[in-house]
C-alpha cells in the first residue's frame, strides 16, 4: 500500500462541508466517520474517482483509493492524506482505521454490506462501528451559490437539447430513437450524460409514470411525455413536459389543465418554513377535487443536485421543513391507463422569501 502525506490548507467549500460533518459527528458522539457513497465523497472532498472511500476524524481526512486514481487524487483533493490500496478489502480499510485510533466509527448502514460490516467489526476492535443513517445527505440538501449555478447550467443544457429534439421529431420515429437523440443533443451541448435514464413515452405508454422507451412509433394527435435531465459538471437537472404533433384529445386536454393547475398551486406554495407535506398537499388537493386523486400515484416532487433524487421528498406525510438553498422538483401527474398520462415538472429553488422557478421551458408546447 502506497501512502503519501500532503499537508495543504483545505479550500472552500470543502473546509465548510468537512466542518459541518465534524459537528454532526460530535453531536452523535463519534470520533470517526467512514464515507462510502461516491457522491458524498465528491461533495465532501472534490474527489471524483469511482474507487474511493473517505475517513474523517476531528483532525484528519484520509482518502482511500487505488493506483488508477493516484494523479486524480493529487489534483482534486491535495489536502487529504492519500492511501493507495493494493486490495479493496475490509481488512485493508480496517488497517487504516486502526492507524487513526478511532474509538467509535460512524457509517451509513444503507451503504455497507453485511459481509464488510462483519469483517470491519472484527478487525477494528476495540473500536466500534456505529450506524449513522443519512449523516451527509441532509447536509447536501441546501445548495451553495456554486451548486445552484451548476444546476442552472444543467437545466439550460437540458432545455436546449429538448428544443432541438422537438424540432427533429416526426411521425415514425420510435421512443428509443428519440431517447437516444435526446442524450446525443445533451452531450453535444456539454453534458456528462443523463441525470437518469430518460423517459420517452408515446401515446398510451405515457400513462406509465416510469415508462421505459421502446419501439412504439410516434403518431399524430397523441401525447408525447418526456422526463429527462442533463448531468453537467456533476450536477443534474430534471424536467418533464408533454407535447404532441397535431391536436390533443379532449379527455387529455382536460387532465392537462388539471395537472397544470396542481403544478402552479404547489409551486406557489413553496417558501421557507413550509413542510414538504404541505407543498404536496397543494398539488394533491387540486387533483383530488377534480376526481382524479387515485390516478396521481407518486409524490409531488423531490430534492435534486448531485443525483436525481435527494432530500427532501415532496410527498404526503413528509415533515421536512423547506429551507433557503433547497432545489426541489414540482411534478404532479394524472395517468389514464390505456389512454395516456400528463406530468409537468419544473425545478424550483427555495429562496429566503419564497421561490424561484429555475426552468424556463413553456408548459404548453405543440
Amino acid at each position: 500500500m502506497t501512502k503519501k502525506v500532503r499537508r495543504k490548507t483545505v479550500p472552500k467549500p470543502y473546509s465548510l462541508r468537512i466542518n459541518k460533518l465534524r459537528e454532526e459527528m460530535a453531536a452523535r458522539d463519534i470520533d470517526g466517520y467512514y464515507v462510502l457513497d461516491r457522491m458524498d465523497q465528491y461533495w465532501l472532498t472534490g474527489f471524483t474517482g469511482e474507487d474511493g472511500g473517505v475517513l474523517v476524524t476531528p483532525r484528519a481526512v484520509v482518502l482511500l483509493t487505488d493506483g488508477r486514481f493516484d494523479e486524480a487524487a493529487d489534483i482534486e483533493a491535495p489536502y487529504a492524506r492519500k492511501v493507495l490500496r493494493k486490495q479493496r478489502t475490509p481488512a485493508t480499510n480496517a488497517k487504516e482505521i486502526r492507524k487513526l485510533r478511532v474509538k467509535r466509527l460512524g457509517f451509513d448502514p444503507d451503504l455497507m454490506s453485511v459481509s464488510e460490516h462483519k469483517v470491519l467489526n472484527k478487525e477494528i476492535k476495540p473500536a466500534k462501528l456505529v450506524a449513522c443513517p443519512s449523516l451527509i445527505r441532509p447536509l447536501r440538501a441546501c445548495k451553495d451559490k456554486d451548486e445552484i449555478k451548476r444546476i442552472r447550467t444543467a437545466i439550460g443544457v437540458a432545455e436546449k437539447a429538448f428544443k432541438a429534439v422537438v424540432r427533429w421529431l416526426k411521425p415514425g420515429v420510435t421512443e428509443r430513437q428519440t431517447a437516444a437523440r435526446l442524450v446525443y443533443e445533451m452531450q453535444k451541448l456539454g453534458a456528462q450524460g443523463e441525470t437518469f435514464p430518460s423517459i420517452v413515452a408515446f401515446g398510451p405508454n405515457s400513462s406509465i409514470p416510469h415508462a421505459v422507451p421502446g419501439e412504439r412509433k410516434l403518431k399524430r394527435n397523441e401525447p408525447l411525455l418526456f422526463d429527462w435531465g442533463a448531468h453537467v459538471n456533476w450536477y443534474g437537472s430534471d424536467l418533464t413536459r408533454v407535447v404532441w404533433l397535431g391536436s390533443i384529445p379532449a379527455r387529455l386536454r382536460k387532465i392537462f389543465d388539471i395537472v397544470r393547475e396542481a403544478h402552479d398551486r404547489a409551486t406557489e406554495a413553496v417558501r421557507p418554513g413550509i413542510t414538504a407535506h404541505d407543498v404536496d398537499r397543494a398539488a394533491r388537493s387540486v387533483i383530488e377535487k377534480a376526481g382524479y386523486g387515485k390516478l396521481f400515484n407518486h409524490a409531488t416532487g423531490h430534492g435534486m443536485g448531485l443525483v436525481a433524487h435527494e432530500i427532501p421528498r415532496i410527498g404526503k406525510g413528509t415533515p421536512t421543513v423547506l429551507e433557503p438553498g433547497m432545489v426541489i422538483t414540482i411534478e404532479p401527474g394524472i395517468y389514464l391507463p390505456g389512454v395516456g398520462g400528463i406530468r409537468l415538472e419544473d425545478d424550483v429553488l427555495v429562496t429566503k422569501t419564497g421561490y424561484e422557478v429555475l426552468t424556463s421551458l413553456p408548459i404548453k408546447m405543440s
